[in-house]
């Protein structure tokens, strides 16, 4: 029994390491991939005219301190 649990926990283990290098290398081309995207013209202008709203308001209305 022994003779056939050895080769088949080889063969478990070598599947398992193969498995979890596909998973990090995955997994680290995906969050560079998303990373280097770039950032749409529009995207920018919008979160430029968020700080200048939220800069407005803050203006008029004065803000808390605590």
């Amino acid at each position: 029994m022994l003779p056939f649990l050895i080769p088949l926990a080889v063969a478990a283990l070598i599947v398992a390491m193969g498995t979890a290098l596909m998973v990090r290398r995955d997994r680290r081309r995906m969050s560079v991939h998303l990373d280097t995207l770039p950032m749409d013209s529009a995207v920018i202008e919008g979160i430029r005219a968020g700080r200048r709203s939220a800069r407005a308001y803050r203006n008029q209305f004065g803000h808390e301190h605590g």
